[in-house]
């Protein structure tokens, strides 16, 4: 079964992404629940279904299929919540890729770093720019910030 292990991270405020590919993405979520969620992104021409499982630790079940951007179009018209709208620079450091999220629309100001790691154990060297870490906290993951955006915070 296809697993994803992750650490995600808040990002300094002075981070600024260097030698790093600008990906523009906009995600909905047609389930947001805890325990599994389904998700439509749409990345330039590119558009994806991932389904996750509830996590365990920092891991859970993920499976992801590439479907045509017109039919994720149409699939967000049924999406809970407000659309995740975000710009996504992936950054190599020690040899691990890191995903650094700056959020627009609704969650403008927030900006996530997200690490994936081969097992739960691994230990990562944290980059300067990555500051409190969030794994744990259900608020930071992107189907809750679907529903609660980070604006509507108090």
């Amino acid at each position: 079964m296809p697993l994803e292990i992750e650490r995600k991270f808040l990002v300094k405020a002075d981070f600024v992404p260097k030698n790093a590919r600008a990906i523009p993405m906009v995600q909905a979520y047609l389930c947001a629940d805890p325990q599994r969620t389904v998700r439509v992104r749409i990345a330039g021409n590119l558009a994806w279904l991932t389904v996750k499982g509830g996590l365990t630790g920092n891991s859970r079940p993920e499976f992801e299929y590439a479907i045509p951007a017109e039919e994720a179009r149409e699939m967000m018209k049924l999406a809970v919540g407000f659309p995740v709208e975000k710009v996504r620079y992936e950054i190599w450091v020690n040899g691990k890729k890191w995903e650094v999220d700056i959020f627009e629309g609704m969650n403008q100001g927030l900006m996530l770093a997200e690490v994936e790691l081969d097992t739960e154990n691994e230990s990562v060297t944290l980059p300067d720019w990555v500051g409190e870490e969030v794994s744990g906290d259900m608020r930071y993951h992107n189907s809750r910030l679907s529903e609660f955006p980070f604006t509507r915070w108090e």
